[in-house]
């Protein structure tokens, strides 16, 4: 007899098959009192059962455990996919045409603003330049001297002395002289911006890329092929995708109450699953939608001391953009989902009697399904004891986690 005071199976057959053993070696007495003995035991079995029944057994309310919900302030957290992009980025191109004399850097170093990184052959330019300079120094002194005859000539006009004529003629060739002067001067100017174009700056402070060009290398001015590429990439930019659907649904949902807008802020995930320790901030987003794709692009700020975002990394961005004042918390194991997809769950009904209500879950957070309908306050939703239950049926109610005492067994004075 096993604990309890029960047979198994195997024992209670080899009980009844007592008696006929018995009467195969003769003895029948024996097989008699086997067959008063096994009636005894059968009748014991069959009040042990009567008396667990009585004792509320497998007859019984169901004990299950549950968990009093109550509406929360859930944030909207999205994931979406995006790419790094560098916060500024200059293509360095030639001004002026000329062979390549030196590469004043080193590829992949940092540059500053106003460094010469390359240096064109100045010598034509040199030249221009003292060309310039010499036909202004000439206008000047013709100009000079047009001032200092027409200036002589003013008084001898006003005494009738010479003509008129000749005066204007005279104070004509100093204006003329004085815009040639002008003329010239500009033309300096040119020059001497040309001889500076010969040395190429940087014309942003970042991390410099390798050179597409090598000394000795003819260059022109404007050309289509950049020299080299700048990128400063402390701080950069999280360009993120988010399609047109998702933002038009967030915005009904906020249009029509329980969301307000949460934190514009997002926590990077990188390629190989690791959390980028620097929470972005995410001030801008694109007021069109991309034809070609459907998604509208949200642009984060992060800063990146170490390096670790390079342009062109994909990245997973998780933004919260708003927060559900009317959700509700429940453990993933109380909701379970029919062959539909539909999320259901089991709530303490009338008189402790299970209730299956269908509720609204789509997304979790953290070991929880966020619920959005189905559920009111108050709320006693059943979270251990599910594996047998059905609706309707009578349980018996306690809160979920709360350790059962069992006390010792009563004695009965034997």
């Amino acid at each position: 007899m096993t604990s309890g005071n029960f047979f198994s199976p195997s024992q209670l057959n080899q009980v009844l098959r007592l008696p006929e053993l018995l009467l195969k070696i003769g003895s029948l007495k024996l097989a008699l009192a086997a067959l008063a003995g096994a009636g005894l035991v059968l009748s014991a079995c069959g009040s042990a059962d009567a008396d667990a029944q009585k004792a509320g057994g497998p007859q019984g309310p169901q004990t299950v455990g549950f968990v009093v919900v109550q509406p929360t302030s859930v944030p909207l957290v999205n994931e979406l996919t995006g790419r790094i992009a560098p916060f500024a980025e200059s293509e360095i191109r030639p001004q002026v045409s000329g062979v390549v004399l030196r590469r004043n850097f080193q590829e992949g170093a940092v540059v500053r603003a106003g460094q010469t990184l390359y240096q064109i052959d100045p010598s034509l330019y040199q030249a221009t330049t003292n060309e310039a300079r010499a036909n202004v120094n000439s206008a000047s002194a013709n100009a000079e001297a047009a001032r200092v005859r027409a200036n002589r000539l003013r008084p001898l006009a006003e005494m009738e002395a010479v003509s008129k004529q000749d005066y204007t003629d005279a104070a004509a060739q100093a204006r003329q002289t004085a815009a040639a002067v002008a003329q010239s001067r500009a033309q300096l100017d040119t020059a001497q911006i040309n001889l500076r174009f010969t040395r190429v700056p940087a014309p942003i402070t970042g991390r410099i890329g390798r050179s597409l060009v090598t000394e000795g290398a003819l260059v022109t001015a404007n050309q289509a092929t950049p020299l080299a590429v700048i990128q400063r990439l402390d701080p950069v930019f999280v360009d993120i995708q988010q399609s047109s659907a998702e933002l038009l649904a967030l915005r009904r949902a906020m249009a029509q109450g329980g969301l307000v807008p949460g934190e514009a802020q997002a926590q990077l995930v990188l390629e190989d699953g690791s959390p980028y320790p620097i929470t972005a901030s995410v001030p801008f987003a694109e007021t069109i939608v991309d034809p070609a794709t459907g998604n509208v692009t949200l642009r984060a700020r992060v800063a990146n001391p170490q390096g670790l975002l390079l342009p062109g990394m994909f990245v997973r961005a998780r933004i919260n953009q708003a927060t559900d004042t009317r959700a509700f918390l429940v453990p993933q194991q109380a909701v379970s989902r029919d062959p539909r997809g539909n999320a259901t769950v089991s709530v303490v009904g009338k008189d402790n009697k299970v209730e299956q209500r269908k509720v609204t879950a789509t997304r979790t957070q953290g070991t929880n399904w966020v619920v959005t309908q189905g559920l009111n306050a108050g709320d006693k939703v059943i979270t251990q004891g599910l594996g047998r239950l059905r609706p309707g049926a009578a349980i018996k109610p306690v809160p979920a986690n709360q350790p059962q005492r069992i006390a010792p067994p009563k004695s009965d004075g034997k």
